[in-house]
C-alpha cells in the first residue's frame, strides 16, 4: 500500500509505472529524476503551507487567550473598585477594537507570508521544470 504523505513512496510508485515503458530517444532516468524533484517540491510546499496554518492557529489561540485574560482583569478591577461597569466600558471597548484590528493585521500578514512561501516553492520548481524539459527535448547527438 502506498503512503500518500511520503514523497519517496509516491516516487517509487511513479518509477515502477514509468519503468515499464521503453521510450526511444528519451532519457527515462532524467525524466524520473525530474518527477522526483516535482514530488519533493510539492511536499515542501505542503510542509510550508502546514507550518503557516499552524502559525495562524497558534496566533489565534494567543489572541483569544489574551483577550479573555484582559476581560477577566477588567471585570475583576471593576468588581474591586465597586465602580459601575459602564463608566469605563467605552474606553475598554475602544482599546479592544484597536487591539483586535492590530491582531487581524498581524494574522493577515502571517497568512500572506505562509501563502507566498508556498507559492515560491512551486514557482521555483516550475521554472526548473521548464529548463529540464528544454534539455530533455533537445535531440541527442
Amino acid at each position: 500500500m502506498m503512503d500518500s504523505t511520503n514523497p519517496n513512496s509516491i516516487f517509487d510508485e511513479y518509477k515502477k509505472v514509468i519503468g515499464q515503458f521503453k521510450l526511444p530517444g528519451m532519457d527515462v532516468n532524467a525524466i524520473l529524476e525530474s518527477r522526483r524533484k516535482d514530488i519533493e517540491a510539492i511536499a515542501e510546499a505542503n510542509t510550508t503551507a502546514l507550518a503557516g496554518v499552524q502559525s495562524l492557529a497558534q496566533k489565534q489561540s494567543e489572541i483569544l487567550r489574551t483577550t479573555l485574560t484582559e476581560l477577566q482583569s477588567f471585570a475583576a478591577r471593576a468588581a474591586q473598585s465597586g465602580a459601575q461597569p459602564a463608566a469605563n466600558t467605552g474606553e475598554v471597548v475602544q482599546q479592544a477594537l484597536h487591539k483586535a484590528l492590530a491582531d487581524m493585521q498581524e494574522l493577515a500578514g502571517t497568512a500572506y507570508r505562509a501563502q507566498s512561501d508556498s507559492i515560491a516553492v512551486v514557482t521555483k520548481r516550475v521554472a526548473e521544470h521548464v529548463e529540464e524539459l528544454k534539455t530533455l527535448l533537445q535531440p541527442k547527438k
